[in-house]
């Protein structure tokens, strides 16, 4: 299981919200690069990162951040969400080095985008999945749907979707700890490998993410956590080895 450092831009800087509040931001620093270079050298194994303005305009707004991280560290799989709803913006990502991209609001609202993003980026194509209460929220969680997330799950994954970043509202961004139940359930039902978001504190949440990781659970995606410092990403990242068998 994979623990994956979280880098979310807003304005050109490293932030992160409370709970998805663009004015409750904190800001860690205003070089993504070198904040990239702090968790590759710590052990990370991928990267999440995070356009907050995208998220909210519906385009990329730190577009350059983003492509000079994928083109400082290009053997490192760089996974991009916020704001990704257009093939076009997809492409540009993809060449510009990025792994994955996230597609979440678009994903919720247009189910059919996604298919047809599967068949022109194989592979590629990842699927975030925000919800409070078990139910997906969208718009930079401004809105809360009607639909449940294990039932968009299932359907995406005939879709050809490489996997999921479940994120429990809730818990994002609070330290709270990670909703391990419902996650794991998500992984079981929906029928693709989910990666964890929301409240990954400390080494227990690794732990009890890792007991139940045969579930399906890919990874984990950390932030306040380890900018706050009550999770250290080469200790932990060695845990989820020892626990899950040398990782994903």
């Amino acid at each position: 299981m994979l623990v994956i450092p979280a880098i979310d831009l807003k304005d050109g800087q490293c932030v992160r919200l409370k709970q998805g509040r663009m004015e409750d931001a904190t800001s860690y620093g205003d070089d993504p690069v070198a904040m990239a270079a702090r968790w590759v050298e710590a052990g990370a194994r991928r990267l999440h990162l995070v356009d907050l303005n995208g998220a909210f305009e519906g385009k990329p707004v730190n577009g350059d951040a983003v492509t000079a991280i994928a083109r400082a560290y290009p053997n490192l799989p760089i996974q991009i969400g916020g704001g990704i709803r257009s093939a076009e913006t997809i492409e540009h990502y993809l060449s510009a080095g990025v792994s994955y991209v996230i597609i979440g609001t678009k994903a919720v609202k247009e189910p059919d985008f996604v298919g047809d993003m599967c068949r022109a980026f194989p592979g590629h194509v990842i699927v975030g999945l925000d919800a409070k209460d078990g139910y997906v929220a969208t718009d930079g969680w401004a809105e809360v749907s009607t639909i449940k997330a294990t039932e968009l799950a299932k359907r995406f994954a005939n879709d050809g979707v490489s996997s999921i970043v479940y994120t429990d509202i809730a818990r994002d961004g609070m330290m709270q700890g990670v909703n391990v139940e419902a996650t794991a359930a998500l992984a079981r039902e929906g029928g693709l490998p989910v990666i964890a978001s929301g409240g990954v504190t400390n080494l227990d949440d690794i732990k009890a993410l890792c007991e139940v990781a045969n579930s399906g659970i890919l990874g984990a995606i950390t932030g306040r956590a380890i900018y706050e410092g009550s999770l250290d990403v080469a200790e932990a990242q060695r845990l989820s080895d020892q626990l899950t068998g040398g990782g994903s």
